[in-house]
Order: structure tokens, then sequence, then C-alpha cells
């Protein structure tokens, strides 16, 4: 009867011992899984967070450059707008990395009076570098020139009150004495006069190495081919270049 006590007592203790063992095992094995997904949470988290950011940054990088002109601008006569100068120029800043897209807000015919009067609507487009090439349908049709540096003042008004911040860049024309040499001298004179009183940046001539040769003009020599526009892009980037970098 002894021998059948003494038995029991240590089957019961051998018993509590694997017990114990076992409650042991499921308690490491709980708090192992326990601390595996709150791990996956945090890096599911992080990841989330990380692309989130990364999303965040590139959209904060691409900045709006606006080209506001008139047939120049717009590539008129050419087979793909793309191959106008402000499309060359955006080729350019995609090669680079550079982090722009361009606006072509070109509109052929498009006077300084016009241009006035539709500067609100483009300038939704909340530009960072703004590029103003008008004038030269103004000088063709003999407008008096006091109208239209009045008209260019106001479109950069019109961009300095709104966006304050917005790098201004005038680009410089110059046309035919078929108005006589006064008026296109002060029509030349316009330009960087309203360049420095406003503190701009200048690109002097947009046609120059290409006005009046024929070969870089198309049949009614006045709008560049789309070779001429190529030494358009260079004449701009020559003073856009080191303001994007």
């Amino acid at each position: 009867m002894l021998k059948n006590t003494q038995l029991l007592k240590h089957n019961n203790n051998i018993t509590q011992k694997v017990f114990l063992k076992f409650c042991c095992i499921s308690l490491l094995i709980f708090f192992i899984s326990c601390k595996q997904d709150i791990s996956k949470k945090a890096t599911n988290t992080e990841t989330t967070t990380s692309k989130t950011e990364v999303t965040k940054t590139n959209k904060e990088e691409v900045k709006t450059i606006v080209f506001f002109g008139d047939s120049l601008t717009a590539g008129f006569g050419l087979e793909d707008v793309n191959d106008a100068f402000p499309g060359i120029i955006q080729h350019k800043i995609d090669s680079l990395h550079l982090g722009y897209n361009i606006v072509n807000s070109g509109v052929s015919g498009e006077t300084t009076s016009g241009g006035k009067n539709r500067i609100d609507w483009v300038l939704n487009q909340k530009p960072t570098i703004f590029i103003l090439e008008l004038g030269a349908n103004d000088g063709l049709r003999g407008v008096p020139l006091k109208q239209s540096k009045e008209n260019l003042q106001d479109i950069i008004d019109a961009v300095k009150t709104k966006y304050p911040d917005t790098i201004i860049v005038l680009v410089g024309m110059q046309i035919p004495p078929n108005m006589g040499q006064d008026y296109t001298t002060e029509f030349k004179n316009m330009f960087p006069d309203l360049a420095k009183k406003n503190d701009l940046h200048l690109v002097p001539f947009l046609l120059e190495n290409v006005g009046g040769i024929s070969a870089l003009n198309q049949k009614d020599g006045i709008h560049p081919t789309k070779e001429g526009h190529q030494i358009l892009a260079k004449n701009v980037l020559t003073v856009l270049a080191p303001i994007l970098k």
C-alpha cells in the first residue's frame, strides 16, 4: 500500500512538471508570435509612411514653367507642337532630370492686349518661372508702343502680385523697319527697359541667328522651321539654364 502511494505521488510530480513545462512553452510561443506581429505591423507602417513621403516629395519637386506668348511660342506651322522651342526645352530639362514641367500657353496672333486679358486664367498654373514672350504682333500691326509697354507692365504686375517669388523672364523681340526707324528702335528698347525697371531676366532677341534667314523660316518668312526652333531654344536656354540649376 505504501509503495502504491509513493508511486502515485511520484506520478503526480511528473505530471505537474510536464504540465508546467507545457505552460512555459505555450507562453513562450505566444510572446514570440506577438512580437513578430508587432514587428510586422511596425514594418508595414514604416513602409506605408515611406511611400507616402516619397510620393509627397516627388510632387513637391516638380515645378512649373509657363511660356506665355504668341505664335512663336505656340509653334505655328509645325506638325508637332513639341517641336516648338518650349517643347525642345522640356526635352532638355527631362534629360537632365531637373524636375520642371513646362506649360505652353502660346496663342497664335496674340497681342499684349490679349495677353493682359487672359493672364489671370493662365496664372492658375502656379508658375515657378514665367516666361513672357509677347509684343511682336503689336509691332507688326503698328500698335502705339506706349500701349504695348503698359500692357506688358500690367502682365508683369499681375504675376508679381499673385506670386511674388515667381521668376520672370522677359523675351525681347525686334521688327523690320517697315514702321519707320524711330518706331523700330523704340520697339527694340522696350524690352530691356522693362527688364531693368522690374529687375527681370532678359532674353535679348528670341530670333537671334534665325530672323531673316530663309532656310530657318517657313514660307511666310516670319515663323521658324523645326530647325529654326532649335536655335530659339538655345537662345532662351542661355538665360534660363543658370536659373534652373
